[in-house]
Formats: C-alpha cells, structure tokens, sequence
C-alpha cells in the first residue's frame, strides 16, 4: 500500500497485473543514460561518424588519373560543410528555444531545416533499443507502440491508463498524453514517479524533460479540489486554505459561491446530518455562517475555512476541509473553469461510508458471469472503496449494459439510468431484470407512455434524455416524477450512449440530476462538432477503452470483415449527376443501377450461404424503393410500433425471412445477434459515429465458430461521386480501431444473375426518369424517431413541432453528428461567369488585351 495524496492506494502489481513490483523499482538492469554516454565517449562515436548529427568525413575515392586534392582544399571544403551546418542549425533555432534535450554538441544537418519541429535526430535511440516497445515524441506527447514487441501487452495496459488511444491497427499502435489521460492515470491511483518510471523503463530513447514538465505539471493539481452532494447541495471541497482562497478570488468562480445568509436557513438540519453523513473523501465540513460582503474577497475566504476535523478512516492524521456551496445550475461552469486553470474537479463516492441515503436491495445473480475485459474496465472505476466518475468506451455488443449493472450492484443505491430512446429504456429495465435480484416493484420507467415512481425508499428508474432535458410545459403526471427526481440525491447514474450529452439540450441533465457517481458508456466517442473534450468536465475522465481488434481476437465480438464496394454509375445517370444540383446528385448516385445490381448480387449470395442481412438507407425513397423491388420487408420512421416487432420476430426466428431493409432507426437500439451481414447503400455524409453504430449491429458473437470471418460489412459506393469522399471520412474511425477496408471494384458473376434488376437500357432510363421527376424532398435523409431529432440547429424543438404541440421519440442522429452544423453546397453563378467573347469585339471594345 502507497499513500497517493492523503489516501492509501493499492499496489501498482495489482492495478497492472501483468507488471510486477520489479516493474516500478528503480533498480534497473539496463544501461543508465550515464552509461550510455560513456560507451559513446568510449568510441561508438568516432572522427565525425555523429549519427548524422555533421557531414561524414569520409570521401569518394579519386578516380584513377585524377591528382588528388591538396591540403588546402581539404580545408576549404571542411569551412564550407561548417558554414553550411550553420546555417542550417540558425534555419533551426526554433529548435533550441526553450528545448533543454538538444544535447550542447548537435548539429543539425542541411535537411533538418525540411522536418521543422519534427526533427527528433537529436535523440539518441539507447544501446538496448530492440527491446523496448515505445518511442515518445517530445513536441506533442505522441506515443508509438510495436504491437509485435514480447512486452506489447504490458505496454498497452500501462499505455491506455495514461494516455488516449489514436489509432491500433494490426503492428503499430499510437497513443497521445493528454492531459486528461494524466487526471484519469492518477485518479485510478498512479503516482507521477510511477508513470515517469514505466515511460522511461519501455521507452527506446530517453523520456524528453518537455514530457517529463507536462506529467508532473498535470498530476500535481489533480485530487486538490472536489465536488461534493450533501442535502442534494453542492459544495466545492479543499484541504488546502490557499487553494481555496485562489477559487474565491477568480473572477468567475468567486460570484457563484451561494451567499451564507441562504446557508443560514439550513443550519439546523446541516448540523444534525454532519453528525452522520461523510463527504467523498469520507470528512465532515463546518462553516462560519457569519453575514459577510461577497464582494470583499477576505471576508469570503473567513466565511468558509475553518471548522471540525474527523478522523479519516484509513489514517491517524486529521485534515481540515474548507469548501464553499454553489448552485445546481452553476456546477457546468465551475468544473469548466477549475479544469481551465489546471485544478480539475475530482468527484468520488465514498458510497460504503454513506448512511443517509439508503441502501438498495441489488445483487448480480449466481448465473451472471462478467468477462475479463469487463471487470478491467470496472476496476479502473472503483478503487480504495470509492467510485469515480468518467467514462467506460466498449465496442457495439461488447456488455456494455452488464457493466453498468455490475457497478451498480457495486454502490448498491438509487440508480436513475438516462438512454436515447423509448426502445432503449425497455431494454435497459429487462436487461436489470435479467443479470440481478433486482425487484419489478423497484425498476421504475419514465417515458411518455409511462410514467412510474418506485415507492420504496431506493430503486431504479430508466427514462430518456429528452424527458429529462425538456424545458417546456410538462403535464402534470410528467412534472410530478421530474420533481421526484430533481428533489433526492441519487447514488449513481448510468448515462447509455454518453457522446450525445455535449449537445447543448442534454448537458443540462448533468447538474439537473444529483449524483453522487457518473458513469457514461458509449462505443464511438467521436463528434463531429468537437465538443466531445466537453465531457471530461461534465461526467469524468475516460477511465477504459477496450482494443476491438483483441476483443474479435478472443471470441468476445465477431470477425468482421470489411468491404468497400464501388459501383460505377452508368452513362445516363453520371450525364444528369453533372448537371444537377447537390439534392438531386444525392437521390442520383443512391438509385444508381450499378448499386442497386450489387446490392441484389450480395442479397443472393449471403443468402445462399445462411446468413442473415441487414440493409441500411438512411434515405427513404431509396429504401423503399430498393426492398419492394426485391420484394424484401422494410422498416422506417413511420412504421407501426407492432409491424416493426412482426419484422424483427420473423427476421430473428423464421428462415423464410433472411433481410429486412433499415431506415437511421435501426442504427442503434435494435438487438439482432441472429444478423451476420451488412450492407450500407445510404448513409448520414461523413458521420464516422454512425459508420461505427451500425458495424455494431453485427459485432456481437456469433452462435457458429466459422474459421476466418463470421461477419461481413458492405457499404456499396457510386464511383466518381461525392459519395467518395463521404465514404472516406465515415471509415476514419473503425480504420482507427484496427479495421481494414478491402475495396472490390468488381463483382464477379454479378453479370450472370438471374433476374438481375435494370438490366436493360430502357429499365436504365425508366428509372433516370422516374429519378429526375422526384422533388428534392424525395432525396432528404430520414430524420428517426430517436433523440436525434428532438433538437434543431437552435438547440430547440424543430420547427416543423412550432404549429401545435407534438409528442415524438427521436432518435440521436443530430446530436452525434453536430445539431449546430449542416452541410451546404452551391454551384456557381451562371451569371457572374466570364464568357468569352469574339475577337472582333475584344478588339473594339478592350484595346488594353483585356476581355
């Protein structure tokens, strides 16, 4: 046990378990730098063989007849190679500035102007390099893994503590330190000695003092301020005076400390519950309640340092706590602002100390097994018998339900689970009816067909985003649970799908709701609007991401593989493509025959070979389209709740019925294990969370052990199109976790199918016609029924709802994707082109030679 700011913390062995103690002592078998340097001043570097560092001194032998060169111009070539690296190292000063690992005696060579900043030939790889896994750059914290190194697997479970995954393909993998990786490194109880030590004992050259300055500046604040519920109020925790006093004294911060007269009204009941009642870090708080002038920052310091000590229940010592209240609706802005000065907010739930609020009846069943990944993900959530706030990334059908139910059965307190959709909140409550003991009376569903209320003193309620986040009139049945909700403290709160929560509708449910512990699980941490780093301040730090390639690797998930299909577009339909506006080129390059060919070729073989296919268009007409012509059954917005449980019954248990056709609705909420093939002729643009979604609809392990890949994903794109370039962007991400995409230009035997559709010219043209009399909203994606489209681009409700009040389920397609943003293309002015007039008029009339 190692004391880790004022509390005890396990053993590293134990929080990496494939890392012994040895691991993290500073006895280290290898070369030191020292005697690095030595076996370099020893002659591993001789004459001007500087590894690059100055030009070689050997040269060509003189050809045969040739005088060889005197003396003298040895010596003039020597000045001029000089002055050149001059030169070169004052095109590189920048270099220098302020970057003490530059060794005195470097030279840049004449390219090294070319690389700029990322010019690393100053460091020097260590004499055992082979060996070591990693390469730190120093300009921005990147880390570069050999995945193929006998020390890989330690690497990587150190490398995803500390620092955010870029990319893991199948040899190389790529890290970041950031700052919030360091916040979540120490939060699950590593010490900046620790990481400094394994960095430097798996690193092949020495850790650069820039990365060592950024470690230790990020590590050393984090812990020093807490956010605290007691009373269903929140307050700002230290244990250091001046800390605190700097908190006052900001210019944002200080005007939204709760003035003590309002404290005053509480007194009573704050001193009987101080008796009783433990903060995070398991201590009570006292303030001086005296009247004091919030703007005289003094007075506001004395108001709230001071007051009882408690004995901690691991320690002898005792600390003194000074804290401060602030609002509800002020906590977003003050995590905001302490992450912005470098003090981040630590939230911690010291929930086996808690006795005000009461206990829940909550265990996993004996039958419930988690899988190694997921209890992994779960430790770096609870620790020293407190739960942390943050984030668990796990692929699409990887359980990311049952670790939210493990955690759960963890704190075991009132639980508030926030989901997407209606479809999504009947899943989570069956899914806790499932794997634990949890009662039906104590599970409770807050939608807009349902409205309950547990009655006994703790439980579980499942309700939606846009339940919760609505700020318009509520009914009466509806406002009676939001006050249930918004008047008790909650032990813990599940938010499914967490990227949605930056929009700037839903983010209000954070501080809305008091929870003690936040956990947010997604399996596409990715947003288009760039508001995803907002979520380090509004729920956690990422605690856990998963590798997908180990996970398919070990059986967890499926196989999958990966195809690109390009469908050229045939003479007629590429000929109005040209000359269309940006809508119709969209509905023009979906219901290309070429496409809709493949997409029959692919139906028939997959189903010849047993497999069940999903097929996704997010536009409408297209999808009709596409499955009355194959004769296939279909679901979308606008279909019957018990027709889509009809479509899905039979998809999933009769083998008559093979492949449905998916509107956007399908993207996520649908559990279809029975699905082992996927095609996309439709998509949302560039959305890389929606590319990852539906690859999630086939992720889930198979019932057969195929050899190879038990799961196929197609998207068929129209060659030469805008629909390229989508395409690309889309895949960015699933490259990132390690997925290939093989592109099939043709399909073989595609030409010899039976019944091929538009085979003809004439079916070619029937259908350009039928195409080109479409109005522009035929080619308009789908909007879902999810919590996509319950907000506009004004963070509202849309404006199409203005004309009377609507009731909806939506779905979450805006919201990942950006509500703020939209995508816009315009041709350009026929009537501001310059034309090109005839030469006898250019000679009259612009005698200059202008046109």
């Amino acid at each position: 046990m190692t004391d880790v700011d004022g509390y005890k913390t396990r053993s590293k062995a134990k929080i990496f378990p494939q890392l012994d103690e040895n691991f993290f002592s500073d006895d280290n078998s290898d070369g030191t730098d020292e005697e690095v340097v030595e076996r370099v001043d020893e002659g591993f570097i001789e004459g001007n063989d500087d590894f690059g560092y100055g030009e070689s001194a050997n040269t060509a032998p003189a050809p045969n007849g040739a005088t060889k060169p005197k003396k003298a111009s040895k010596k003039r070539d020597r000045a001029e190679t000089a002055q050149m690296n001059q030169l070169a190292a004052k095109d590189q000063s920048f270099l220098q500035n302020g970057n003490t690992d530059i060794p005195d005696d470097f030279t840049p060579d004449t390219v090294s102007p070319m690389f700029k900043s990322h010019d690393f030939s100053y460091l020097r790889l260590r004499p055992d390099h082979a060996s070591r896994p990693i390469w730190i750059s120093p300009s921005d914290g990147r880390i570069i893994l050999e995945s193929f190194s006998p020390l890989a697997e330690q690497a990587q479970d150190f490398l995803v503590t500390i620092a955010e995954p870029i990319s893991r393909p199948s040899h190389i993998h790529e890290y970041r330190i950031t700052a919030y990786s360091l916040y979540a490194a120490v939060s699950v109880g590593l010490e900046t000695d620790d990481i400094l030590s394994v960095l430097d004992r798996l690193s092949k050259v020495p850790v650069a003092k820039s990365i060592v300055d950024f470690i230790k500046n990020a590590t050393i604040s984090y812990g020093k301020v807490k956010l605290v519920i007691k009373h269903n109020r929140y307050f700002v925790e230290t244990t250091q005076a001046e800390i605190l006093q700097m908190l006052l004294r900001d210019q944002i911060i200080g005007p939204l400390r709760i003035d003590s007269e309002l404290q005053q009204q509480q007194q009573q009941a704050k001193n009987e519950a101080e008796k009783e009642v433990p903060t995070a870090g398991g201590v009570d708080t006292t303030k001086n309640r005296n009247n004091v002038n919030p703007n005289d920052v003094e007075a506001m310091f004395s108001a709230v340092v001071g007051g009882d000590n408690e004995r901690d229940d691991e320690e002898d010592d005792i600390d003194a706590v000074h804290s401060f209240e602030i609002a509800n609706e002020s906590v977003e802005i003050v995590k905001k602002r302490c992450q912005e000065i470098d003090y981040p907010v630590l939230e911690e739930y010291d929930f086996r100390n808690d006795h005000r609020n009461p206990d829940l009846d909550i265990d996993l069943k004996p039958s419930t097994q988690i899988r190694p990944y997921q209890e992994k993900s779960l430790s770096k959530m609870f620790g020293n018998g407190r739960a942390r706030s943050g984030i668990i990334v796990l692929p699409c059908g990887a359980g990311k339900t049952l670790v939210g139910i493990t955690a759960a059965c963890t704190i075991k307190k009132s639980v508030i689970v926030l989901c997407t959709s209606a479809v999504s909140v009947m899943q989570w409550r069956q899914q806790f009816l499932q794997w634990c003991t949890l009662q039906p009376e104590n599970c409770a569903v807050f939608t807009s067909d349902n409205k309950e209320m547990f009655q006994t003193e703790s439980g579980l309620v499942v309700s939606t985003y846009s339940m919760v986040a609505n700020t318009r009139n509520r009914s009466h049945d509806s406002q009676k649970v939001m006050d249930f909700l918004t008047g008790r403290e909650w032990g813990f709160i599940i938010l499914d799908e967490v990227h949605v929560v930056p929009a700037a509708m839903f983010r209000r449910v954070v501080s809305a709701i008091a929870a003690h512990a936040k956990l947010g699980l997604t399996a596409t941490l990715v947003r288009e609007d760039d508001k995803i780093s907002d979520l380090n301040f509004l729920i956690g730090p990422k605690l856990y991401e998963a590798n997908w390639m180990e996970l398919s690797q070990k059986g967890h998930i499926a196989n999958v593989q990966c195809a690109e299909v390009w469908c050229p577009m045939t003479a007629e339909f590429y000929q109005e493509y040209l000359r269309e506006n940006a809508r119709k080129r969209m509905l023009l390059y979906i219901m290309n025959p070429t496409k809709f060919q493949a997409c029959q070729f692919l139906i028939q073989y997959h189903e010849r070979r047993g497999d069940k296919i999903i097929v996704f268009s997010d536009n409408v007409y297209a999808l009709q389209q596409y499955a009355l012509k194959l004769g296939k059954p279909f679901i979308y917005g606008s279909t019957p709740q018990q027709e889509r449980m009809n479509i899905l019954q039979n998809f999933q248990f009769n083998d008559q019925i093979n492949t449905i056709f998916l509107s956007k609705v399908g993207d996520t909420s649908i559990d279809l294990p029975e699905a082992t093939c996927l095609i996309q002729i439709s998509s949302h643009y560039g959305s890389r969370r929606q590319e990852a979604q539906r690859l999630g609809r086939i992720l889930r392990a198979k019932r057969r052990n195929d050899e190879g890949f038990n799961a196929f994903f197609y998207s068929l794109v129209s060659k030469d199109t805008q629909e390229m370039f989508y395409s690309t962007k889309r895949q960015a991400f699933l490259v990132d976790q390690g997925y290939a995409f093989k592109v099939i230009t043709h399909l073989h035997g595609m030409e010899n199918l039976l019944n091929l559709a538009y085979a003809s010219a004439r079916e070619r043209r029937e259908l350009l016609q039928e195409v080109l009399l479409k109005n522009e909203e035929a080619a308009a994606l789908e909007e879902g029924d999810d919590a996509d489209n319950f907000v506009g681009r004004s963070g509202g409700a849309l404006k199409r709802f203005k004309s009377k009040a609507v009731r909806g389920q939506a779905s979450m397609a805006g919201l990942a994707g950006g509500e703020d943003m939209a995508y816009a293309e315009t041709g350009p002015n026929r009537n501001k082109e310059i034309k090109e007039h005839h030469p006898l008029i250019r000679k009259i009339y612009y005698k200059d030679g202008k046109k």
